[in-house]
């Protein structure tokens, strides 16, 4: 039985797990086609899908399927001509990704990934994958987010279960030192995960109007590292390069380094966003100045 007193966020963060599992079971045959047919793909999002379109495409690059670009959708290179183009975006109603379907050269066919079947993107895109098992009530993206990172990896041939699993384990553990008092947090990523680790730090951003930043690992070395001090806690996003550990806690930060699959850390940042927001007096659910979609009209062209 559901807690009346919980957020919206609170309910969608943790029913992650069971999200996942859906998204294994439901993998569908045009996001199957789009991920695993060898050649080149862009993969497009924005705000939130944008961060999970760099992870999808360093996933199915990494996976050996060929070539594969992430763009935010004003930024969108399309005329290098992709034969495939893959577009996220929760509500399907996001201006700039109906714009640049629309823009597509004739030859590039597009898969749009939605929560809401029938809108805007899903009409404007040659094939639709909708995942409404994951939609949300909440402004603030947690679970349609990870539900495509993980149908993705299932996709690709990964074990989601053993996924879900482990977030059930995060999600019943206590966070990590220091985390819900941070003056400033840094979240860092290698690979795949440096996508995830842009996206942590905007939930912090977003939730609970905290400085939050994020690099690829190897680059907090040259420069942002200045700014490490007591107070300070840097997260690291699957495996740490060697050496960078010692480094960060010689200046007094604190360095969240736990044998967690990144997908697994975002969710554990999705509760310290909800516990700070609450702790601060915000609404998790309706961040200050976002909307659930960004509608532009036309007076902002």
């Amino acid at each position: 039985m559901s807690n009346p007193s919980e957020t919206s966020t609170e309910r969608e963060v943790a029913s992650q797990p069971e999200m996942w599992r859906i998204a294994m079971l439901r993998t569908t045959p045009d996001l199957l086609r789009v991920l695993t047919t060898p050649g080149p793909l862009a993969v497009v999002g924005c705000g939130t899908s944008w961060f999970v379109a760099q992870t999808v495409a360093a996933l199915r690059e990494s996976a050996g399927y060929g070539p594969t670009d992430a763009y935010t959708a004003t930024e969108a290179r399309l005329e290098r001509e992709y034969p495939e183009l893959l577009v996220l975006s929760r509500s399907g109603t996001t201006t700039e990704i109906c714009q640049l379907l629309a823009r597509r050269p004739p030859r590039t066919r597009a898969t749009a990934v939605v929560a809401v079947a029938g809108s805007p993107v899903a009409r404007s895109a040659d094939d639709t994958v909708v995942l409404d098992y994951a939609d949300e009530e909440s402004v603030v993206q947690t679970r349609f987010a990870t539900s495509l990172v993980a149908a993705t990896r299932a996709a690709l041939g990964e074990d989601v279960e053993a996924l879900a699993r482990s977030a059930e384990v995060a999600l019943a553990s206590p966070l990590p030192r220091g985390v819900l008092d941070a003056r400033q947090t840094v979240f860092l990523g290698t690979g795949w995960s440096i996508g995830l680790a842009h996206e942590a730090a905007l939930k912090l951003r977003e939730a609970t109007l905290s400085w939050s930043e994020s690099y690829p690992a190897m680059e907090y070395r040259h420069g942002p590292v200045a700014l490490a001090e007591p107070g300070t806690v840097v997260w690291i996003f699957g495996s740490a390069p060697e050496g960078l550990v010692a480094e960060v806690e010689s200046t007094g930060a604190t360095v969240v380094d736990e044998p967690f699959d990144a997908l697994v850390d975002l969710v554990r940042v999705h509760r310290v966003a909800v516990d700070r927001a609450t702790r601060l007096g915000l609404d998790p659910d309706r961040p200050r100045n976002l909307t659930r979609s960004v509608v532009l009209g036309h007076s902002a062209f």
